[in-house]
């Protein structure tokens, strides 16, 4: 290394795709610098994902305690103590490392704190010093984007990770916005008992889903939870409501312009890539989409990569944990790997579940791939009737050839039971020979293999 740089590589974000790249590259040998803004472990150890998932964990526990009689437990006196859950919520996080530098360190790695700034292509400056590196990967992540709805800042709304930290659930809530961030929160409060209005300007949940899936998932949380579901609606001013404590939500539908008062307004209005970095200075690319790379991960700058929720477009932990080895093996590696996205998951962890890889038939009618379809509801197999749940279905996908393009899986548990099929799509076998894997016959999986032999030629 040339001694005018302090580092071979200086990567900006410790989240996943940040700690992922830093990680595999001082594995290699590389002298890493770790530059973090917040606390270490980024938004998705400290506020989303594992703080979000030991909560859902509660809330799903519980609501599924509280149907127990069915199977002859008593439960109707259960309660929970919120104060414990958010302990339990922080213990998870602490056990998976959060706000800790300790990984970093062992790896040998500098641990740099500060807001990053980039002076030139190859320095960057922070609060108290200058450093510089012949390499940089940028894992800045992306921030809560509030959209057009006037009065936000009179009015008392929250973030999602704000929501989750709440002393107690709230008596009711307005949730904005019902891609997967939505549709898990609604889940989470109703099934701790709070009153839920979640509304969305599609004509669906889960947009990004195929059709039933949100249709499915509408009837579930109306018919069980008693979610209030305002499809096709546009949120489009908040304030204060007309009691204390109340908060306003102001919204289109059909036509007419509507309103409902409520305990707490919930923003799950979808994120924007955080590139306030001075990127100017360094010869990088981007929009107010996100980071421009190529598919190798570099930027327009041939020594910058990014990796992560800073690209825009589809965000996950695992997918932004594959970007950022990713990013650093191209970056102090030998050989240039390109990106593959084939079989990675798309998961929302309601109450049931649901989960998505490869393509889905929305896809398909989108780019004209013929495709045929075999779906198949839970009550096909015997753990509907064992666990006296019918919310749910799996869907296969399969090219004229045989060649299985993807599934949709709606049921308790989802995550685990596509697990298989993202192994099929990534590995790109056949429908034929998923069918011919055997399946407990009494587990959801079972669901995969006969939607495989019904599909198979």
């Amino acid at each position: 290394m040339s001694k005018k740089f302090d580092y071979e590589l200086i990567v900006l974000g410790s989240g996943p795709a940040g700690s992922a790249a830093a990680l595999f590259a001082a594995k290699s040998g590389a002298k890493v610098a770790l530059v973090e803004s917040g606390k270490w472990g980024g938004s998705a150890l400290n506020y989303s994902d594992t703080p979000a998932r030991a909560l859902f964990q509660s809330s799903h526990l519980y609501h599924e305690a509280l149907r127990g009689s069915r199977f002859g437990l008593s439960s109707s006196s259960l309660r929970y103590n919120y104060p414990t859950i958010q302990n339990w919520k922080l213990l998870a996080s602490r056990r998976a490392g959060a706000g800790s530098k300790k990984a970093f360190e062992d790896a040998k790695i500098a641990c740099l704190s500060g807001f990053a700034s980039f002076l030139s292509p190859y320095e960057i400056a922070l609060k108290d010093r200058i450093v510089s590196a012949p390499k940089f990967i940028i894992a800045t992540g992306a921030k809560l984007n509030y959209g057009d709805i006037s009065g936000i800042e009179s009015a008392t709304c929250f973030t999602p990770a704000e929501a989750l930290a709440l002393s107690r659930p709230p008596k009711s809530v307005f949730v904005v916005g019902a891609g997967s961030t939505g549709v898990e929160l609604a889940n989470y409060f109703a099934e701790l008992g709070s009153q839920v209005v979640i509304g969305e300007l599609a004509g669906r949940l889960l947009p990004r889903e195929d059709e039933e899936v949100g249709q499915l998932l509408a009837q579930y949380f109306e018919t069980s939870l008693r979610i209030k579901v305002l499809t096709q609606s546009r949120v489009v001013a908040v304030s204060k409501g007309t009691k204390p404590g109340l908060q306003k939500v102001i919204f289109r539908r059909g036509g007419q312009e509507k309103s409902v008062e409520v305990s707490a307004i919930v923003l799950a209005t979808g994120s924007k890539p955080v590139t306030n970095l001075s990127l100017e200075n360094s010869g990088v690319a981007y929009s107010d989409h996100g980071i421009k790379v190529d598919d190798f991960l570099k930027t327009s700058a041939k020594h910058i990569y990014a990796a992560g929720d800073c690209l825009g477009g589809e965000s996950s932990l695992e997918r932004a944990s594959y970007e950022g080895a990713l990013a650093a093996s191209n970056a102090v590696g030998k050989t240039k790997n390109l990106r593959n996205y084939e079989g990675f998951i798309r998961f929302t962890d309601t109450f049931p579940s649901v989960a998505t890889t490869g393509l889905t038939e929305d896809d398909c009618v989108r780019k004209s791939i013929t495709c045929k379809k075999a779906v198949l509801p839970l009550s096909s197999v015997p753990a509907a009737n064992t666990t006296d749940f019918r919310y749910g279905f799996v869907k296969l996908l399969a090219d004229p050839k045989d060649k299985l393009l993807g599934a949709t899986v709606v049921c308790p548990s989802a995550e685990l039971v596509i697990q298989e099929v993202a192994t099929a799509v990534r590995h790109k076998f056949t429908v034929t020979q998923l069918a011919s894997t055997p399946h407990i016959s009494s587990s959801w999986s079972e669901l995969v293999h006969l939607a495989a032999k019904k599909l198979a030629k």
